[in-house]
């Protein structure tokens, strides 16, 4: 059987550690700040970026090019390894059509998954795949458990400042500028890969009053097999929905990282995505 390698982008919110002791490739996303260019998590990190949004910068994100692709795809499939490549919800960004074409144009046999997801959405995806590629499944069938898994995962997202959604166009004007007066935070969830805003609090407490009845809805009689919490800079915010998340799902082991700039550009600071993967 074919060895295989897995691809993803800049957006998984899992540690370098986790993606370097498990040999995954990954290609990033550009950003723009004030003009200038960076490459996602090579040049400025999560933390670094949330200062720059903090700062009023103007911050733009893009795909990577598709050239990034097909050089990585050529360089890991040349000893005949096959190859799986899984990336933030098309929904959101280009990349996945980009890998989909990157893989039409090399040699190599690539299989490019939508994850319909980000962050520890996309994350949790990775680590399944990591989990079956150890078990030597046939990339065929990965493809089919991961769509299935992919049932099984809810995304959130509470905006931090209204206004980076206003200047990336996602929400009207007078929308955002009478949310912010009235100290709106907007809750949204993926729906078909995109987000969609589903409810407004006023409060942090109103929010996680409200994302906890969300998730006991989803959760069902299934249990909970990992919660994920990626903040923009937030942390108070994180303990208090990792207290109010303990006590009513009875869960203790959260995965925390700061969030991917692709997120916070979007979310502002003081947002956070919570991730519930139920079994």
């Amino acid at each position: 059987m074919a060895e295989l390698k897995i691809v993803t982008d800049s957006t998984s919110d899992l540690s370098k550690q986790y993606l370097q002791d498990n040999d995954i490739h990954v290609v990033p996303l550009n950003l723009t700040i004030d003009g200038e260019s960076y490459i996602d998590q090579v040049d400025i990190t999560s933390e670094e970026f949330i200062e720059k949004v903090e700062a009023d910068a103007d911050v733009k994100t893009s795909q990577p090019p598709i050239g990034k692709f097909i050089e990585l795809y050529d360089k890991l499939g040349a000893d005949g390894s096959e190859i799986i490549s899984i990336h933030m919800t098309s929904g959101l960004s280009g990349t996945y059509q980009t890998a989909v074409q990157a893989s039409q144009m090399t040699d190599s046999k690539v299989t490019v998954i939508d994850s319909k997801s980000i962050s520890y959405g996309l994350g949790y995806q990775i680590k399944q795949i990591v989990e079956w590629k150890n078990k030597q499944v046939a990339v065929a069938d990965i493809e089919k458990q991961v769509i299935e898994l992919q049932k099984n995962i809810k995304l959130y997202v509470v905006i931090g400042q209204l206004h980076q959604l206003i200047k990336g166009g996602r929400i009207s004007k007078t929308k955002g500028l009478i949310g912010n007066m009235i100290k709106i935070k907007p809750v949204g969830t993926l729906i078909d890969g995109k987000i969609e805003l589903v409810h407004n609090s006023r409060t942090q407490n109103s929010s996680i009053q409200f994302l906890k009845k969300e998730v006991a809805h989803f959760i069902e009689n299934h249990n909970v097999k990992a919660i994920g919490i990626a903040h923009a800079n937030i942390m108070q915010f994180v303990d208090k929905v990792k207290k109010h998340f303990s006590e009513e799902f009875d869960f203790s082991d959260f995965d925390v990282n700061t969030t991917t700039p692709i997120i916070s550009a979007h979310t502002g600071q003081g947002a956070i995505g919570l991730v519930v993967l139920k079994s």
